[in-house]
């Protein structure tokens, strides 16, 4: 009897996180909907805490077409355009 390992052996990649600001005071805020059930109510509330607790200036919240897909480039773009920081949500 021969016995198959289907599969491969991971592959370690290296990344690097984003470096974090010091502070979110006077930042714009980007918020990514992912268009899970609820993931806009979190998103508001998370923007409404940025603003009132750390003195974010203001948010911009934009949906993905679906949860499967990364963020097409119209958001993409308004965001490298017009904010600082970028949350990414995760609604269900």
């Amino acid at each position: 009897m021969k016995i198959f390992d289907p599969t491969n052996p991971a592959e370690e990649k290296r990344f690097e996180f984003a470096p974090r600001p010091k502070s979110l005071n006077n930042l714009r805020i980007g918020l990514v909907d992912n268009t899970k059930f609820n993931s806009d109510k979190l998103l508001i509330k998370i923007a409404t805490i940025l603003e009132k607790e750390y003195g974010a200036k203001n948010h911009i919240i934009a949906r993905k077409h679906n949860a499967a897909v990364p963020a097409h480039d119209e958001i993409i773009n308004e965001f490298a355009s017009n904010c600082d920081v970028v949350i990414a949500g995760v609604g269900d």
